[in-house]
């Protein structure tokens, strides 16, 4: 089982942190969140984790190494200039497995990774993992038809969506016939490409998630982890 772990993003809304270290290694408690993922795929039955690198990945290969501290296979993809979320995935030469998952680097979940990677249909494309998430609109809602009549007025609505988690599970063949290696690729637009022509899933779950993108988020990581480490350590 493989899993590739997005890991060259600037962090830039993490300064001052992200200017001397690399997002993936700002630690949540002890622990960098990168090493976190990784203690979590080699538990979850992940047996070999690729590192897509890019802003101070001297760093991140310094602290990681080969991944024998861990007792897994862990190596590099290294971008020259940024390819984006999915571009990276061109550049995988020793694409042998018939999927792969593929998780953002600054991710905080319980979610059992290793189980959507095992229950992903390779016969589809991608599937994604998403969380639900709701936003309180602070002003009264108005729908209004054509001619300018007032149809409803809500006050404060709040508007529940399914919201993607960063973890996705890609089949081979999706990557063979979508990405084009060097390209920048996002990968919502990787996603669009395989929907166009296949079949992407769509996996809602109640796993705990955070996307540690705001210095909010981040403190909110550090707090939850702290509160129950074995929640999400091995």
């Amino acid at each position: 089982m493989r899993a590739v772990i997005l890991a060259g993003g600037e962090g830039s809304r993490l300064k001052p942190f992200t200017v001397v270290i690399p997002k993936p290694l700002v630690p949540i408690g002890e622990m960098p969140i990168l090493e976190l993922l990784i203690r979590q795929l080699k538990a979850q039955g992940f047996d070999w984790i690729t590192l897509s690198v890019g802003y101070l990945s001297t760093l991140i290969e310094a602290y990681c190494g080969d991944g024998s501290r861990w007792n897994v296979r862990l190596d590099y993809v290294r971008e020259v200039e940024p390819l984006g979320t999915a571009g990276f995935l061109g550049l995988l030469d020793d694409l042998t497995e018939d999927r792969l998952l593929v998780v953002n680097g600054d991710t905080l979940t319980d979610l059992d990774m290793g189980r959507v990677y095992r229950e992903h249909d390779v016969g589809d494309g991608a599937t994604i993992c998403a969380n639900r998430r709701s936003t309180a609109v602070e002003f009264g809602v108005l729908e209004v038809d054509a001619s300018g009549r007032l149809r409803s007025y809500t006050e404060k609505p709040t508007v529940t969506h399914e919201v993607s988690m960063g973890v996705n599970v890609v089949s081979a063949w999706a990557i063979d016939a979508f990405v084009e290696p060097h390209v920048p690729l996002q990968m919502p637009e990787l996603l669009r490409r395989i929907q166009a022509e296949g079949t992407v899933r769509v996996r809602t779950t109640d796993a705990y998630w955070l996307d540690m993108g705001r210095m909010s988020d981040l403190e909110t990581a550090v707090e939850t982890f702290a509160a129950d480490p074995s929640r999400f350590l091995p």
